[in-house]
């Protein structure tokens, strides 16, 4: 992930890290603060964060929402230590 943006490819690694390494909850597995959960058929996963959440759709789209700024600017942070340390 570069200049702020974030990639498809980037967002399945995380969500997979978080699946593998987190803590199983209820309906999710979570790491470092960020949930990771999926759907029946897991076409559909989301990856929440405080206020934001990334939810990434078959064919490669994803969509990110977020109330407030810093909370984008925190969830970027920590994937990107995420990615670097893997």
């Amino acid at each position: 992930m570069t200049n702020n943006t974030l990639n498809y490819r980037d967002l399945l690694l995380i969500f997979n890290l978080i699946q593998t390494k987190g803590v199983k909850l209820s309906s999710a597995y979570e790491l470092l603060g960020i949930n990771a959960q999926h759907d029946f058929d897991g076409y559909t996963c989301w990856l929440t964060y405080k206020d934001l959440t990334v939810t990434l759709l078959f064919h490669g789209k994803f969509d990110v929402q977020f109330d407030k700024k810093d909370t984008f600017n925190e969830f970027y942070t920590k994937v990107n230590s995420m990615i670097a340390l893997n």
